[in-house]
């Protein structure tokens, strides 16, 4: 794994800190940020809103726009931090089958800690009653060779350490 990275994907289940960490590690690296939230239509987001999750399907669309994105934006020189919820393998290995550099930093925890930060959002369209969905169909990467995993419930700044040695690692 010698190659530059690229592009770093914090990824886990809504409610484990993955913006908070990709922002940070984006300043600090430094990369652009992007929310792969940014990227759902406004259908999927509505959906989600009323309670209901999205299916594979429903989020296959979702995961070309964000490759798309991110390989447009490497091939203009930049590096990226993208927080993204990467529950399925299948979505992971679509964002490597775009052929880029990168590195995932996994957010692990608890059903008991994300229920509790999904309760206290505000101004957000992901309902705590997603969150047994989210857990659901998380497929576990830590066996993936290109997955850290840090857990959720430490600090942001321990959290955020962590990931710069691994990029230190991954540059190296």
């Amino acid at each position: 794994m010698s190659e530059r990275v690229s592009v770093v994907v914090v990824m886990g289940v809504s409610g484990s800190g993955k913006t908070t960490l990709a922002r940070a590690l984006a300043d600090a690296w430094p990369a652009t940020f992007l929310d792969a939230d940014d990227f759902h239509s406004a259908a999927a987001k509505a959906r989600m809103a009323s309670g209901q999750p999205l299916t594979d399907r429903m989020r296959a669309p979702w995961v070309r726009r964000i490759a798309a994105d991110l390989q447009r934006r490497v091939a203009g020189g930049e590096r990226v931090v993208l927080a993204f919820s990467g529950l399925r393998r299948r979505h992971r290995d679509r964002l490597r089958a775009s052929g880029l550099p990168l590195r995932f930093l996994f957010l692990q925890g608890d059903r008991a800690l994300v229920a509790a930060r999904v309760l206290g959002r505000r101004d957000h369209y992901m309902p705590v009653a997603l969150v047994d969905s989210q857990f659901d169909a998380l497929e576990d990467p830590r066996d993936e060779v290109d997955v850290f995993p840090i857990r959720m419930e430490v600090a942001p700044a321990v959290q955020l350490s962590q990931a710069l040695a691994q990029m230190k690692r991954f540059s190296d």
